[in-house]
């Protein structure tokens, strides 16, 4: 499941990368019929976040890890929840290309999240890597962005602006209230429903 999980989010990613340059080099219309299989990939990177990250938890669980393990499948199943929103927001307002465009931006950014966490792995050094990785590094690229639409066009989007303040608030509150008790009761039930 991990393979099948990283499929589709490497291929959100380029299909992502390859939507942007069709754009740029104005063959919109292949960009429409591209487009509609993003839906599919979308739609099944957002369905193996779960079971990949059961797996994790099975794995983390036999390290000793015991509730934490359990308790990161409650961040897995808000960002597999948060991506395919902001795909579907992305899809209603495809007529609008500079809100779609910002959708598809924020839905990638919450896909890459994993990913920037992982590189604590390699820095084992790093106080605080909840913080340094998770969050400042992770949203790193939106305020990137925010400071790119500033300069381009005096202006930060609202999709852009609202969507990337609440990934921020978003991660900041899960940041906050991981494996609290609520937090590793509801993480529990999800695990026990899922196993």
């Amino acid at each position: 499941m991990i393979y099948v999980h990283a499929t589709f989010a490497f291929c959100w990613v380029l299909l992502f990368l390859f939507q942007s340059w069709l754009v740029k080099i104005k063959k919109q219309q292949l960009h429409f019929v591209i487009g509609r299989f993003g839906i599919f990939i979308a739609l099944g990177t957002a369905i193996t976040i779960l079971p990949a990250s059961m797996y994790q938890c099975e794995r983390e669980l036999r390290e000793g890890l015991g509730h934490i393990a359990i308790s990161s499948i409650l961040g897995s199943l808000t960002s597999a929840i948060i991506f395919f929103a902001l795909v579907c927001l992305a899809i209603a307002y495809r007529t609008k290309p500079q809100a779609h465009k910002r959708f598809m931006l924020l839905a990638t950014i919450i896909l890459l999240w994993p990913a920037w966490f992982r590189w604590r792995h390699y820095f084992p050094s790093v106080q605080e890597p909840h913080i340094w990785f998770a969050i400042v590094l992770a949203d790193a690229l939106i305020f990137v962005s925010f400071a790119w639409d500033w300069i381009k066009n005096k202006r930060i989007h609202p999709a852009l602006l609202f969507g990337g303040i609440f990934i921020v608030a978003e991660q900041c509150i899960e940041l906050i209230l991981f494996d609290s008790s609520g937090w590793r009761l509801i993480a529990t039930n999800i695990y026990n429903f899922l196993k």
